[in-house]
């Protein structure tokens, strides 16, 4: 009988206790301060806003040299600069102009960037940014006409309230607005093939637009072999769609392009994105003009920016 009770009471498993339990769950804690330190400073990360960016000085009317070295270059906007054709180192009042403005707004402030920052081809950041009173730098020197608007696919954020910054100084002809080099081109084919490989605004009506090879064409003209167009391509098309646009909308409409001008046939310009075309009203039916032929023309060599 003992054997039996020996055997039972070996059976039985009775809970082992750590032999130090107080110092459990310091051990514990130990082991878990590394995740809470990187906790801590995550948190740290989300709650502490954009870091600030000191201006050391500026190099024209639309960059910036930072005190850490780095320059950043305002997204967005085209500063005043002599026109084309200008001597080497000629004088532009305007451009002087800008680039004085962009110092006093600028220099030794902290600025904030607006959204995402990029790094452009130069190596300068791109930027949207804000003083630290909340001083909006593109839309003040915009406003003072000392700029226009020259998105790009990857430089497009407040995009609106640029265009709308750049019409009320157009409006009163502020700045470079009391100018011929940054008048807004009609578009008039004879004019602008003198406006050729620049930047140039451009308002007409779209008699027609045609889709050809998965590409979009708004013609201004009835012989688009001579006459103004805009060039919307595949990539480009994917754009406007997610954008809610269907290039056929412009048929028949006024709208204002901005872009380098190029020449194919007539005067091209080529759209990369949807905030380089404003419509500015919905007057009249469409013209039918000579139809595009189904192969697009050769557009390889297309001026670029």
């Amino acid at each position: 009988m003992s054997r039996h009770i020996g055997r039972g009471l070996a059976e039985i498993k009775l809970p082992v206790r750590p032999a130090c339990s107080t110092a459990f769950p310091f051990a514990s804690m130990l082991r878990r301060i590394p995740s809470l330190m990187l906790s801590a400073l995550l948190l740290m990360a989300n709650t502490a806003g954009p870091p600030e960016l000191r201006v050391a000085a500026v190099t024209d009317g639309a960059t910036l040299l930072l005190e850490d070295g780095r320059g950043l270059r305002l997204a967005g906007i085209e500063s005043a600069a002599p026109p084309m054709g200008a001597e080497p180192g000629q004088s532009w009042p305007l451009a002087e102009a800008a680039r004085q403005a962009l110092a006093e707004l600028a220099v030794g402030q902290s600025l904030t960037v607006r959204g995402e920052a990029r790094t452009d081809r130069h190596g300068r950041l791109l930027a949207q940014v804000m003083r630290g009173d909340g001083l909006w730098l593109q839309g003040e020197l915009l406003a003072r006409g000392l700029a226009r608007v020259h998105t790009r696919p990857d430089a497009r954020t407040l995009a609106r309230e640029m265009l709308a910054a750049e019409a009320v100084a157009r409006d009163a002809g502020r700045g470079i607005w009391r100018t011929r080099a940054y008048a807004v081109r009609p578009a008039d084919p004879d004019a602008l093939r003198r406006d050729r490989d620049s930047f140039q605004i451009v308002e007409g009506r779209v008699l027609r637009v045609s889709k050809a090879g998965g590409d979009a064409y708004l013609d201004f003209g009835e012989d688009w072999r001579t006459d103004v167009t805009v060039h919307i391509g595949r990539a480009a098309l994917r754009e406007f769609v997610a954008a809610g646009i269907d290039p056929l909308s412009y048929e028949g409409r006024t709208v204002r392009v901005r872009g380098w001008v190029g020449l194919r046939a007539g005067p091209l310009i080529e759209a990369t994105h949807p905030e380089q075309i404003e419509r500015l009203d919905g007057a009249g039916p469409p013209l039918r003009p000579t139809p595009r032929p189904s192969a697009p023309p050769d557009l390889s060599d297309d001026d670029e920016e």
